[in-house]
């Protein structure tokens, strides 16, 4: 399994995301958890050859896997992770949305990251023949 530096800022922004909503700071939180959502989708996009470097080329990579993938869930769940970018901003998410939505972009980050280790575990296979 490949470990590139987009994969691993996503998964020390998801420790480091943890930790600030087990500290009460809501709002490092919500960033560092749209941080690790967004490094995880440029993780993919670098590996396919795909443009990451801006917000909409990121919105354009996830509609692609969406897309491939027959699952409209990589939209919305990437769309509630975009929530906590703009919660960094202007802390509007309430307690109760904060928790039921952390576990969905969770998710989104661990689903995008898997991917990334398929086409890695693909790529070595492909290698080896």
């Amino acid at each position: 399994m490949i470990r590139d530096e987009h994969v691993q800022t996503a998964q020390d922004f998801l420790r480091k995301s943890d930790g600030y909503f087990a500290e009460g700071y809501v709002l490092q939180g919500s960033e560092k958890l749209w941080g690790a959502a967004a490094h995880a989708v440029m993780a993919l996009a670098q590996r396919r050859g795909w443009k990451y470097g801006n917000h909409y080329a990121l919105i354009q990579a996830v509609e692609a896997i969406a897309e491939e993938q027959g699952d409209r869930a990589f939209r919305s769940d990437f769309g509630v992770a975009e929530k906590f970018h703009a919660n960094f901003y202007h802390d509007f998410m309430e307690e109760h949305e904060l928790e039921f939505s952390r576990s969905i972009a969770i998710e989104f980050v661990a689903r995008m990251l898997a991917l990334v280790d398929d086409e890695a575990e693909q790529s070595m296979n492909g290698l080896a023949e």
